[in-house]
């Protein structure tokens, strides 16, 4: 399976900041949309990406002041991407390794969606329903 059947079924919206733009905002924007992460983009190009554990991170070490700071000064600039044609597997081994639960999906300077850890864990679950209702019904009728 590939990253495109993923975002065929999850969708290829993108919720995304601009590096300008105030800590605060970006945490009511994740607050509000129940997700971990956003990208972080300027003029469709992507700048960083801005999640939980970065926000957890850079309260601990400035404390609260720092949400009034924009969000380029606590992104992580570093952001690792996949293409459409991407297996899962390959994705699951990125993830894994980079330690990172989110992905942006790149098509040549085109940002088309946003994998995360929780939407491949999903369709690997449901890949393994699948074939085992397939399985019992091979039984079934053999």
């Amino acid at each position: 399976m590939t990253v495109r059947a993923i975002l065929d079924t999850k969708g290829h919206q993108i919720v995304s900041v601009e590096p300008d733009a105030k800590l605060s905002a970006a945490i009511s924007t994740l607050g509000e949309r129940r997700i971990g992460a956003m990208l972080v983009m300027y003029k469709g190009r992507i700048e960083g990406i801005l999640s939980e554990r970065d926000i957890v991170r850079v309260l601990g070490e400035r404390g609260a002041g720092v949400l009034d700071q924009p969000v380029s000064e606590v992104m992580t600039r570093k952001v690792v991407s996949c293409r459409q044609s991407d297996t899962v597997a390959a994705i699951m081994e990125m993830m894994t390794t980079g330690k990172f639960r989110h992905l942006p999906v790149v098509e040549g300077e085109r940002v088309v969606g946003l994998i995360s850890i929780g939407d491949v864990v999903k369709w690997r679950v449901q890949e393994y329903e699948n074939e085992q209702e397939a399985l019992r019904t091979y039984i079934k009728t053999a």
